[in-house]
Order: C-alpha cells, then sequence, then structure tokens
C-alpha cells in the first residue's frame, strides 16, 4: 500500500525559529521567571487576551453591583434623619417609598452582580484554555533533553495544577479583588461625604495594616513559589512509581519508594505549611486593627454629633459604611494568599514558554522535500551531551538512497546518539547532517515528519483501540486500507487472532498487548505512515521466535524501496543490511557489509563472535 503524502502544518511561532539554539555546554532546563508580582501578572494577561476581551462591560456591571452596596447605609440615614426624626414627626409615607426603593435597587444590584459573575467566569476559562495549549503545545516543541530535564509528573503539574491555581485565583481571588477594591473607593467617598473628620480616623487605623500587607507580599511570593514547586516534585514522585509499580513490587522495594513518597509530601506539607502561616499573620493584626477603628470612630462621632456637625443617622450610616471598609481589608489575607499562589503558578507555566525550543522549525522558510529515495550525509559531525564528553566525534558517512544500513557497537558508543541527529531529535554541535544535499535544520518540520519516521525500541501506545493506534500515523485512514496495510506486512493471521480486530483494546500504554505486539503494532504505523526514510531500533531480543519472525518479516517488506538505518541488537538484523556501520567510543571505525566485515579482524568481528556464542 502506498500513502499519499500529506500536508502538515505546524504552529511553532517565528519567534522560537529565529531563536539561538543551546550548545553542548548549555544545561537543558527549564526556564525561570524572575519578573516581579505585576510584571508576571501583566505578561500573563497579555499571553491570553480572552481576559480582557469584553472588559468595559464587566466593570460597568461590578461598578453598579459595588455602588448597590451602599444603597442600605443611605437607606438608613435618610429613614432615621428624615423619615423618623423630621421636624414634622415620622413621616410613615417617606419611609415606605424609601424602602420600595431600596427593594428595587437591590433586585437591579443583584443582577448586574450575576451577570459580572458570568462574563468573568467565561472570560477567565477562555483565557485559561488559551494558556493551558500554549503551554501544552510548547512542551512539545521543547528538544527531547529539555523534556527529559523535568520529571514527566513537574511537567504535567505546570500545564494542568500551575494553571488550575491561576484559574482559581482569577474566578475567586481575582473577583473579589475587583469588588474589593470598587467598595473600597466607593465607601470611602460616602464616608467622607458625610464626614471627612471620621474618614481620617478610619484610614489613620488601617494605613499601617497596609504598609504590613505591601511587606509580606514579598514574603508569600518566595513562599508560594516554592510550594508550587515542591508540588510538582511530589507530583513527578508520585507519576513514577504508579508508572513503575510492577519494577517495584517485582524488587521487593514497595518500603523504600513509599519512602521517597513520605519525603515529597512532607516537604510539600511543610512549604503549604510556612505560606499558610505567613498569609495567616494579617488576620489578627486586622481584627485588632478593626476593633480600634469602630472604637474611635464611635468616640469621635459622638463628639461630632455633640458639636451639631453629625446627626445620628449619618453616624449610624457611617458605621454601616465602615463594614463596608473593613470587609475588604479582613479579606486582604486570603486574596493576598490567593494571589502568591496564582502568580507562583504563572511564573512557572511562563517558565515554560520562555524556554526557547534548541530544535526549532525554520517555519514558513524551511525546505520542503520532494517525495523519493532519500540520500543522506554526516558531514564532520561533532555531538556531545550538555555538561557531558563528546559521544559523536567527526562523523562523516554517507547513506545511498534505497540501502538498509545497520548500525552495531558496544553500549554507549554512540548508535543511539546517531539517529537522534538523523531524525532531528537533536542538533550537531558541529558538522551538518544533510538529506538529499540539504540541511536537516533548514528542512521544514512538516516536510522532515512525513519523510522520516523512526520505529523506537518501545513504541508507545495510547489507551485507545488497536486501530486507532495504528490510525495515528495517517487519522484519515479507514479500516480497510489499515486492513490492506496490515496484509501487505504479512500479518493478517496475527490481525485475524485477536477477537475484536482492529477495535481490540490495547490498554494504557498498550499494556494488554504482548512486547512483541507492540511492535508489530509500532511497524504497521510506520507504514501507514509511509515514509522514505526510516529509521528503526530494533528490539526484538525479547520476544518469542514465533514473534520475531513476524517481526522480521514485516520489517523486510517495510523496508523494501525505502532508505532504512536500523540499531541492530541481533546478528540476524547485520546480515539482512546492505551496510553495516560498527561504532566504538564516538566514532564509525568500520564500514562495509557482513560478509566483508567478519571476515576482518577487528570490532565487528569480536561482535559477531559474541552473537554467535550467546545464540549457541
Amino acid at each position: 500500500m502506498s500513502a499519499p503524502t500529506r500536508t502538515r502544518t505546524d504552529d511553532r511561532s517565528a519567534r522560537d525559529a529565529e531563536a539561538p539554539r543551546p550548545t553542548g555546554d548549555q544545561a537543558p532546563a527549564l526556564h525561570r521567571s524572575d519578573d516581579g508580582a505585576f510584571g508576571t501578572i501583566k505578561r500573563g494577561l497579555r499571553l491570553s487576551p480572552e481576559f480582557a476581551r469584553g472588559l468595559w462591560l464587566t466593570l460597568v456591571f461590578a461598578a453598579v453591583a459595588t455602588a448597590g452596596k451602599v444603597i442600605v447605609p443611605i437607606a438608613v440615614q435618610q429613614i432615621i434623619d428624615n423619615g423618623l426624626t423630621g421636624e414634622d414627626g415620622p413621616d410613615l409615607a417617606f419611609v415606605t417609598r424609601m424602602v420600595t426603593g431600596c427593594a428595587v435597587l437591590l433586585v437591579i444590584t443583584m443582577f448586574c452582580s450575576y451577570l459580572m459573575n458570568l462574563r468573568l467566569y467565561r472570560a477567565t476559562e477562555s483565557g485559561l484554555a488559551t494558556l493551558r495549549r500554549k503551554a501544552f503545545r510548547h512542551v512539545h516543541d521543547l528538544s527531547v533533553l529539555t523534556q527529559n530535564s523535568e520529571r514527566k509528573g513537574a511537567l504535567v503539574s505546570r500545564v494542568t495544577g500551575d494553571v488550575d491555581q491561576i484559574s482559581h485565583f482569577m474566578q475567586w481571588g481575582g473577583l473579589l479583588l475587583l469588588v474589593s477594591t470598587g467598595q473600597l473607593l466607593v465607601a470611602t467617598t460616602l464616608m467622607a461625604i458625610y464626614s471627612w473628620q471620621l474618614t481620617i480616623v478610619v484610614w489613620l487605623c488601617f494605613l499601617p495594616l497596609l504598609f504590613g500587607v505591601r511587606w509580606l507580599q514579598k514574603l508569600l511570593s518566595k513562599a508560594y513559589l516554592k510550594v508550587r514547586e515542591r508540588t510538582g516534585d511530589m507530583l513527578g514522585a508520585i507519576g513514577e512509581t504508579v508508572m513503575g509499580a510492577a519494577v517495584i513490587r517485582a524488587h521487593g522495594t514497595e518500603e523504600r519508594t513509599a519512602g521517597r513518597i513520605d519525603t515529597t509530601v512532607l516537604a510539600t506539607r511543610k512549604a503549604q505549611v510556612r505560606a499558610q502561616r505567613l498569609s495567616m499573620a494579617v488576620s489578627p493584626f486586622a481584627e485588632i486593627v478593626s476593633a480600634i477603628a469602630n472604637a474611635a470612630v464611635v468616640l469621635v462621632g459622638v463628639w461630632l454629633g455633640v458639636g451639631g456637625d453629625l446627626t445620628a443617622g449619618q453616624l449610624i450610616a457611617f458605621l454601616f459604611l465602615m463594614t463596608l471598609f473593613v470587609q475588604p481589608m479582613m479579606m486582604a489575607t486570603e486574596i493576598f494568599n490567593e494571589a502568591q499562589n496564582a502568580i507562583a503558578g504563572w511564573r512557572r507555566v511562563l517558565g515554560v514558554l520562555d524556554t526557547v525550543p534548541d530544535i526549532a522549525d525554520p517555519g514558513e522558510a524551511g525546505r520542503v522535500l520532494p517525495r523519493g529515495a532519500v540520500q543522506v550525509d554526516f558531514d564532520h559531525v561533532t555531538y556531545a551531551y550538555p555538561e557531558g564528553p563528546v559521544v559523536l566525534d567527526d562523523i562523516g558517512v554517507r547513506i545511498t538512497p534505497g540501502s538498509r544500513v545497520a548500525v552495531v557497537g558496544e553500549t554507549g558508543s554512540g548508535k543511539t546518539t546517531f539517529v537522534k541527529l538523523l531524525t532531528r531529535l537533536m542538533d550537531p554541535d558541529a558538522g551538518t547532517v544533510l538529506v538529499d544535499g540539504v540541511d536537516l535544520r533548514e528542512v521544514a518540520f512538516s516536510s522532515l515528519r512525513s519523510r522520516v519516521v523512526m520505529v523506537p525500541q518501545e513504541g508507545f501506545l495510547f489507551d485507545s483501540s488497536l486501530g486507532d493506534n495504528i490510525r495515528f500515523a495517517r487519522p484519515e485512514s479507514t479500516d480497510v486500507e489499515l486492513k490492506a496495510a496490515i496484509t501487505e506486512l504479512g500479518l493478517a493471521d496475527w490481525l485475524g487472532s485477536l477477537a475484536h480486530g482492529l477495535d481490540t483494546p490495547v490498554g494504557q500504554r498498550g499494556e494488554s498487548l504482548s512486547a512483541g505486539e507492540r511492535q508489530l503494532v509500532a511497524l504497521v504505523r510506520a507504514y501507514v505512515a509511509d515514509p522514505d526514510l526510516l529509521v528503526l531500533d530494533e528490539a526484538t531480543s525479547a520476544v518469542d521466535p514465533h514473534t520475531e519472525t513476524r517481526i522480521q518479516r514485516a520489517l523486510d517488506r517495510l523496508t523494501r524501496g525505502r532508505t532504512s538505518v536500523a540499531i541492530a541488537h541481533r546478528l540476524s538484523t547485520a546480515e539482512a543490511a546492505d551496510r553495516v556501520l560498527v561504532f566504538d567510543d564516538g566514532r564509525i571505525v568500520q564500514s562495509g557489509s557482513h560478509d566483508e566485515l567478519v571476515a576482518r579482524p577487528g570490532v565487528y568481528a569480536d561482535l559477531h563472535a559474541s552473537w554467535v556464542s550467546s545464540s549457541a
């Protein structure tokens, strides 16, 4: 079956394409954002423009909802001063009008509050969905080295847990901050209208609290960043133990593993307790300040009333307004708590987005290679892992179109690095990898990934059906096309042995299938992708002879007419190759056919002797 050529788009930005690549001595760690609190929030809002979309209307509803909170104090003052203690005695008609008007305005206020909440939630969810998508896609843009520098669970926590923390703040703390700020302004303005003297008294009481909260904010920022980091470590450790449960049981290391988990859980708890202790330090102070402010207002208010500068209704209304003023002050602890937690989460998400992919897609400027047999050239290629020794040293080799090449060598000789450079999972520190005479760094990812396909030693399967996992390489493939591909690879009998055929569930990570069957799925997936260059990390050493025969038969048909490069762990693969490249200590020390190399003293002859003796 010949699969049609597909055009695939890539979401990587021009900024990534133009960014410099880290070289060998640079650690591929995620970037750490050093922006201040407001700088972090501004950058976060810019990344998700949905937050500000229609904000003006939301603010109008917020203003009405906030202003509505002073209706009751004003109504109380008017009823006392003009309805009950007026010059002509109680005026029940005036009181009735005030109560009715107050009820109508409160209904309007409640409706505006509902609309404000609804719009804020919608904008927040849209903005956070954008942020989560950007972070998730950027994680996939990062190089294998960068991804491997972080625990998978910690990376997942940046895209999920940290964004959820931002969500919680935007939908609760952000709303409260918006309403509380408006409430403070409205309450202060109305208090000043009733009595500027009492307003000064209230602010003098609360100013020390405001300065204290500002100082505490810096400590909270560091504390909650530590909380998010410890949470990421905990999720990473738990994720490892869940995925490695079988190995843990097999080696009887449950107790030691539990100890590791306990350590990360306790470290997370310690960071959380410290952050909470800092945030709760404001509450007792705020309560004392509030009590002092109330007492001072009553004393000064009575003194002003005796002097004729304040009526009874105005004093009572002022005390109502003080409640509106004090409430946001008392909520400052929780608001700052959530704000610092969210800012810490934002910094970690920004740390992902600020990490420049060292394997960048040239984008629209990239070359698109025509279909056909592929020629590969390694031109004086050298590579060293970050802060490590040279792994490949001045590699120069040509792989001719349509040839089958086996790569052999001892563990650590450079075989895997060679194929990673060939598939551009990494870029060389020096020299050039060329495909059909074009530098791989100049080839658009959409073209490269459609022409070059790698089948890893363990093909990853998703928790879905067998057909969906094969179709992953080419989503538009029909069941008929998939069955034809399986038949052409000589695997029709295997498919027929499965009770549900293409609908067979493979389980999480393909655990419902054997290791050999997972490899068969990976081979069919590669065949459906229809590449021109096939790169294989052979994985037949752990399968039974019958499955190995199936895999070998499928490989023969899969590589027919294509350029293929296979890391050979078995003698049969090297024997079937047109050419064998022998790696030793980062260099190609021998090259030729199996027959030529086995007859010549050297590394390959020694490997061949070892293979023969181990299979005897």
